[in-house]
């Protein structure tokens, strides 16, 4: 065979591929984020995790490609997603709440774990200390279920001659545990009644609203986790309707509609994930890197949502507040 007749069958050959074969790139390095939530609700963290990834130098479907998994709010189901991007050999996972977190991290030793999560890391087994995380996992601790007390306090000031104040958790999973121990603990060192109420489903809502009216609770606190932040509309609708004074751990659940809120930015801890993401694909390691803490926390007031349920609030708490709603 001649040099001519070998590079026109070469040619050929090349031709009859399918054409994305012919364009196939080198694959990009894979990141899996997973979530116990659904994705609708969800948006505004995986914009913020972009956001980190971009500021690191990444961008999905640039030089990244990203995998996600969500439970659909079926914990049960996490197992499962987590074992899947294993299998996948993804370069990170980035875990986002504590039951993710705690699932990617019994599904893999080796794949570096970013988590984002409320409460603290040590407690849940994650990491052996915050400065010196070791092992495959770090992340960001927002731990909102520690300001339970803080937003009981908030309540009161808002409501000093309020009788009993509700709380709402989710059973069965440790940051409801959590917030649960907290807020009663709180409550005893302030003299304070307080009805506990489980909301495990969005099918709670309606009928933990109508036990909040029959015992006439006062004001309520909404504990931290991704229902809540998910069902903030249906939470927000219902005090409104009810007319029950609620404090929140999201300035997103202000936003829509909440009265008042007091906690970290969970959307920027979503962004410092998407920066400790960017930094492990470039080579550093997750025991290196130390669990970042928020060192600031923000109260939201909705002048509006105070008006419509005939509630003057008081000076103090308006000059305290980083943001006010009008």
């Amino acid at each position: 065979m001649d040099r001519r007749t070998f590079i026109a069958r070469v040619a050929g050959a090349w031709l009859t591929l399918p054409l994305a074969a012919r364009a196939q790139q080198p694959a990009l390095p894979t990141i899996g984020f997973i979530r116990r939530t659904a994705a609708a609700g969800s948006a505004p963290f995986v914009n913020a995790f972009r956001e980190g990834l971009k500021e690191a130098g990444f961008v999905d479907g640039q030089n990244v490609a990203i995998e996600y998994r969500w439970a659909e709010g079926q914990t049960n189901r996490l197992p499962a997603l987590a074992a899947d991007l294993v299998r996948r050999r993804v370069a990170v996972i980035a875990a986002g709440g504590n039951e993710a977190a705690v699932a990617v991290k019994a599904a893999s030793a080796t794949i570096p774990i970013v988590f984002s999560i409320g409460d603290d890391p040590v407690e849940l087994g994650l990491v052996a200390s915050l400065s010196r995380p070791g092992g495959n996992v770090t992340g960001i601790a927002f731990r909102n279920s520690e300001l339970v007390a803080k937003r009981l306090e908030l309540l009161r000031e808002l409501m000093p001659k309020v009788g009993t104040i509700g709380c709402f958790v989710i059973p069965n999973i440790q940051s409801g545990e959590l917030n649960r121990r907290n807020v009663e603990e709180a409550a005893r060192s302030l003299g304070q009644q307080i009805l506990v109420l489980n909301t495990g489903s969005e099918r709670d809502f309606p009928p933990a609203f109508a036990t909040l009216v029959q015992q006439r609770v006062g004001a309520l606190i909404v504990g931290s986790g991704a229902l809540f932040t998910n069902q903030r509309d249906q939470i927000t609708a219902l005090a409104a309707r009810h007319a029950i004074p609620a404090i929140y751990n999201l300035r997103e659940e202000v936003l829509a509609g909440g009265l008042m809120s007091y906690g970290s930015s969970v959307p920027d801890a979503y962004r410092l994930a998407g920066i400790y993401t960017g930094r492990i694909l470039k080579g550093a390691k997750p025991a290196d890197l130390p669990v970042v803490q928020p060192t600031r926390f923000e109260l939201v007031v909705n002048l509006k949502t105070a008006k419509a349920l005939g509630i003057t609030i008081p000076q103090s708490l308006l000059l305290r507040a980083d943001e006010v709603i009008q």
